[in-house]
């Protein structure tokens, strides 16, 4: 089983800027891509970035030039750094791993419980 575990969320102002983490532990083989996705209010979880093993990455639109995901391998961590932050960032930020677990080396989807961003204005 493979857990991950979110810090780094909190309040803060308009143009202010946040780092989460995300740390993964448990029976882990590899993990292919870890990821960052957010609910707003009232609304669905959206992608906000992701990034694979390789270092490619992947953001939404609404966040490029102001977040930027990055990963530690050697210790399964991935990062945001989120900044220039809007109101409209604010929700509930989940990170995500996927990849095989050292077990029949079986594939894993596995969340975390989420963080909460909050930005005022």
């Amino acid at each position: 089983q493979v857990r991950l575990v979110e810090s780094g969320g909190g309040l803060v102002q308009a143009g202010g800027s946040l780092r989460l983490s995300c740390a993964a532990s448990g029976s882990i083989f590899n993990i292919n891509t870890m990821g960052w996705y957010r609910r707003a209010p009232g609304k669905q979880r959206e992608l906000v970035a992701a990034i694979t093993t390789g270092s490619s990455t992947n953001y939404a639109d609404s966040v490029k030039g102001r977040f930027t995901i990055s990963r530690d391998n050697a210790k399964n961590t991935v990062y945001l750094q989120m900044n220039s932050l809007k109101p409209e960032d604010t929700g509930v930020y989940y990170c995500n791993g996927r990849g095989r677990e050292t077990t029949w080396l079986r594939e894993f989807d596995s969340w975390g419980q989420g963080t909460q961003v909050t930005v005022s204005s």
